[in-house]
């Protein structure tokens, strides 16, 4: 019996090791392969990021553009500089290159949508990069989060439309224009149909100084090129301050918007002991209408702003634009060289060279209109129109500042007033053969209305001669062509 049992055992050990021999070479099972999941929570384009809750979507355009008669890319008219000038050393046409790139993750959390924003570009434009060099751009790059944004985002003040309510081109004023983002803190409330309010702090420094002229800086060559002192803007202590409150719904989009500005000075002389002028606080306040469909054609609408400032400038005049120019063009007077357009743009201006001299800041009024319809052909063609009308005003005292500094270099009889007017108006046509690729055309039109009059003895300034020039209005076309790839 002892004999049988331990054959048994000695059996059952074997089928054991022989079954484990045979499992270990069995291959080992792969790990399931995960796929990448289409996202529909938050529109189309989005997946998931593979073993995670988070969705992305990767996007972007392939931009290239032409502008002729310009100051800058993109329709700026040539209003400064050599273009303005009217000399060969200008570029009569400035092309650009231009990929963008933006990244765009939402994930659901209890607090609602956590999302993340980043848009940058990537740029070869004429006359400022190398022949094989560019330029690197960081649009925006922000966190939203339960209700906050943080970050570098367009600015709450702006309609969604910002700076183009029917254009494509820069040089359009009138309003408001954030369109590459501003670094803020800002909390958005929800209350339902398509209502929400929005309170935010944003940074001041890189978009919403335009000029604090000290006018005991300014100088004959400076007036020539519309700069009426020196610039003498002192750190920034505070950011702007910005409420909005906004309806969108099915009919369009109404938008009110308001912002607080501080400006801050530096020093009346070079050193500490000279002084300097208290701060002032300017404001600006800006109305946005948009209405979608109107009757005139499926998906027709318009875009409309207006806005006012008051020591607060880039408010009304967009931050793409420079805040001085200089136009010139012929003329017919005997003994005068040319004729000449002088305009200058400022949140405010003060004079002195100490605390002895020196003054307040007086601050710089602006007020401004524009808007554009666009109306849809067909399924390929559509055009719009657009115009705007922009408006700067000095107070007295301002004016009284400005004109003492150059009354020297104006004849008998002249009138000194640093006011003045812009008006604008454009069109374009747009062909877009396929979807998402769109060809556009565009012309606008700028008529710049002075207020200096008379004739005024200036130094040479860039390749114009020490002459008497004829203060007068003046005028501009500006060309753009454009073909855009998005994906």
């Amino acid at each position: 019996m002892k004999i049988v049992k331990s054959a048994m055992l000695g059996s059952a050990a074997c089928l054991v090791a022989m079954g484990g021999a045979q499992a270990a070479d069995l291959p080992v099972k792969a790990k399931a392969i995960e796929y990448v999941r289409i996202c529909s929570s938050y529109g189309t384009g989005y997946y998931y990021i593979p073993g995670t809750d988070t969705c992305i979507k990767l996007g972007g355009y392939l931009r290239s553009d032409v502008t002729f008669n310009g100051s800058g890319i993109q329709g700026t008219p040539a209003w400064n500089g050599n273009a303005g000038q009217k000399n060969r050393l200008n570029n009569y046409y400035i092309a650009r290159a231009r990929e963008n790139v933006n990244i765009d993750t939402r994930t659901a959390t209890e607090y609602g949508v956590l999302r993340t924003y980043f848009d940058t570009t990537f740029s070869w434009t004429t006359g400022t990069d190398g022949v094989a060099a560019g330029s690197l751009g960081v649009y925006f790059a922000f966190i939203q989060f339960a209700g906050f944004t943080i970050g570098k985002a367009v600015s709450q003040f702006d309609a969604p439309w910002t700076g183009y309510p029917g254009n494509i081109g820069d040089g359009l004023i009138g309003g408001h224009a954030d369109n590459t983002g501003v670094n803020q803190f800002s909390y958005t409330a929800d209350f339902g149909q398509g209502i929400t309010g929005t309170i935010s702090l944003q940074d001041q420094v890189a978009y919403y100084q335009s000029n604090l002229w000290n006018t005991s800086g300014l100088t004959d060559a400076t007036f020539a090129t519309g700069v009426y002192g020196t610039n003498n803007f002192g750190g920034a202590r505070a950011p702007d301050i910005v409420g909005m409150i906004r309806v969108n719904q099915a009919w369009g989009l109404f938008q009110a918007s308001v912002a607080a500005h501080n400006i801050h000075s530096g020093y009346y002389g070079a050193t500490e002991t000279s002084g300097y002028p208290s701060d002032k606080w300017g404001w600006a306040g800006q109305l946005a209408l948009s209405i979608k469909n109107i009757p005139t054609g499926q998906g027709d609408h318009i875009e409309i702003t207006v806005g006012y400032a008051d020591g607060a400038s880039r408010y009304v005049w967009r931050s793409q634009v420079a805040p001085s120019f200089a136009m010139y063009d012929g003329t017919g007077l005997a003994g005068v060289y040319q004729s000449l357009g002088i305009a200058g743009v400022s949140d405010g201006v003060f004079a002195g060279t100490t605390s002895a001299n020196g003054t307040g800041i007086e601050t710089t009024r602006l007020w401004g209109l524009r808007g554009g319809y666009t109306h849809n052909w067909d399924a390929y063609w559509d055009s719009a129109i657009f115009g705007a009308y922009t408006s700067v005003s000095y107070n007295a005292t301002a004016k009284s500042y400005v004109c003492a500094a150059i009354a020297a270099l104006l004849t008998p009889g002249s009138a000194c007033n640093p006011d003045f007017n812009v008006a604008q108006i454009g069109g374009n046509t747009r062909w877009t053969p396929v979807k998402n690729l769109t060809f556009t055309g565009e012309a606008m039109y700028t008529f710049v209305d002075q207020k200096y009059a008379g004739l005024a003895a200036l130094p040479a300034v860039g390749t114009k001669p020490a002459a008497l020039y004829d203060l007068k209005d003046q005028s501009t076309w500006t060309f753009s062509i454009r073909a855009q790839r998005n994906w």
